[in-house]
């Protein structure tokens, strides 16, 4: 139980971590993210900071201990989140090498949803 704890904190701090640092330029409406979300993909400016506080609010939902339900949503919408970002790169055509970094922080939080799991199972056996 103790290994699986460990495994589960540190995935789901680095994803808190890269997607909270991922939300400040959007909520603070930085020229670079209007660049990419704005004129580059074609998104609307309002579309910016409300993504940015949804991202806020998934890490939130991720990090509060309880709220099974919640902690779902707050997976979801962060997986939704990077999925989407994704291929909106890749349908307008962008490099590979644009979006691979993407895939990190992808990777992070859908270890730490599996390590949930087996978080939970774990003390459902206890």
């Amino acid at each position: 139980m103790k290994k699986t704890n460990i495994i589960y904190w540190i995935f789901t701090g680095l994803a808190a971590a890269m997607m909270l640092l991922s939300s400040i330029p959007d909520i603070m409406n930085d020229p670079e993210a209007i660049k990419i979300v704005s004129t580059h993909m074609g998104y609307p400016k309002y579309f910016i900071p409300l993504i940015g506080w949804a991202k806020i609010l998934g890490v939130i939902g991720i990090l509060i201990p309880g709220f099974p339900r919640v902690k779902e949503w707050a997976y979801a919408g962060l997986v939704f989140d990077l999925l989407c970002a994704i291929a909106s790169f890749i349908a307008l055509g962008d490099p590979f090498a644009d979006w691979v970094c993407m895939l990190l922080p992808l990777a992070l939080v859908m270890c730490s949803y599996i390590y949930y799991h087996k978080r939970l199972k774990l003390q459902k056996a206890s």
